[in-house]
């Protein structure tokens, strides 16, 4: 039984990290909300103009940010369903009898490691340069040309680009799930004539709801707040056509200098990404089996 002592002994290990978690998130968190109601420029020396809810009724009026929710939505809705089927084929794989698992567990989570700016930099040159050589030689300039110079492509390019980034993370995730698996039901579905198909389907798809819970909510909160790949592959363009979210956020306080707008945008950002991710989790904990 835990003594009183234990007790505030584990307060005072957890205060570092609630002071840090304070510091670094809530307070910048509550300033943020507190400038969404001002009009500034982000400049110390210069006077900040409260506006009330303006700026945030001017979100709903800004056509650019309004585009760039659809994009955005358009990006995750892609990129969760890639990220997640490939995520799984390579978790199916690699927790299979294949000899060379483990390499391929490694050449796969590799990516994931790199930062998402040196990722974009990266398949910038193979999109743009890569990709011209290979439509030169191979004849086939309608499929292998610059994609990051066609808005429909840039999109589909920064689709790859994440997903490439994140399956290997979220193979992990699955991998954990597929082992946590007790191997006598598994036996025992096979006993009873099940192929693999229906095994997986039916025995393995609905314990691993705890992990496939984890692997969308993190899926959809990192395809939702994307922005160093979205940066450093295609800035935006070509025309704004792959500005998302936080990018828009971005240039909006940091390049036309609208602070408290941006702010107010932000703000308005957090609750769309909050409200989806709840949405997701109650969903898919409602699937949850107990074992």
């Amino acid at each position: 039984m835990h003594n009183k002592s234990d007790k505030w002994w584990n307060m005072l290990f957890a205060v570092p990290t609630t002071l840090i978690f304070a510091l670094v998130v809530l307070v910048p968190f509550c300033y943020g909300i507190y400038y969404a109601f001002f009009q500034w420029d982000g400049i110390a020396a210069n006077p900040m103009t409260f506006v009330g809810f303006r700026n945030f009724a001017n979100v709903f009026k800004d056509t650019q940010f309004m585009s760039s929710a659809v994009k955005t939505l358009i990006f995750t809705a892609a990129g969760v369903i890639t990220i997640n089927i490939f995520g799984m084929i390579i978790a199916l794989l690699v927790t299979s009898k294949l000899k060379t698992r483990s390499l391929v567990r490694t050449f796969y989570f590799m990516p994931y490691l790199i930062g998402g700016l040196i990722l974009g930099y990266i398949w910038k040159f193979i999109f743009s340069d890569g990709m011209a050589i290979i439509g030169q030689v191979t004849g086939l300039k309608s499929i292998f040309f610059n994609w990051l110079l066609s808005p429909n492509m840039a999109m589909v390019a920064m689709v790859v680009v994440f997903t490439w980034q994140m399956a290997g993370y979220i193979m992990i995730i699955y991998i954990t799930g597929i082992n946590a698996i007790p191997t006598d039901m598994i036996e025992a579905a096979q006993i009873d004539g099940a192929d693999s198909w229906h095994i997986f389907w039916k025995v393995k798809i609905p314990l691993m709801m705890p992990s496939i819970t984890i692997a969308l909510f993190m899926t959809l909160s990192n395809c939702f707040k994307i922005f160093d790949v979205n940066l450093s592959l295609t800035g935006g363009g070509p025309a704004k056509s792959t500005e998302l979210f936080a990018m828009n956020i971005y240039n909006e306080i940091f390049k036309a200098n609208n602070y408290g707008y941006g702010q107010a945008k932000a703000i308005l950002f957090f609750l769309v990404v909050a409200v989806f991710t709840l949405i997701q989790v109650s969903i898919t904990r409602k699937r949850e089996v107990t074992m």
